[in-house]
């Protein structure tokens, strides 16, 4: 399964990642960062009045494989 990892700036100039599982595997890297930019916009994510996803950084998919030893 593939997973879509989003990394932000925090507001205090942190590095903060939002991993969205069960997400389309052929998103252009336009849609990407559209959508990230209305998270970012919608300023809904905070943690001790911080708002956590401030500033878009990027984006990547991760695949985990995993193979059984025994």
């Amino acid at each position: 399964m593939k997973k879509l990892q989003l990394r932000f700036k925090t507001a205090e100039g942190h590095k903060k990642n939002l991993v969205l599982n069960y997400v389309k595997a052929d998103l252009t890297p336009e849609e990407v960062k559209a959508g990230m930019a209305k998270i970012s916009a919608s300023k809904l994510f905070e943690q001790n009045t911080v708002q956590l996803f401030q500033e878009v950084l990027g984006a990547s998919y991760i695949e985990r494989i995993e193979t059984k030893a025994l």
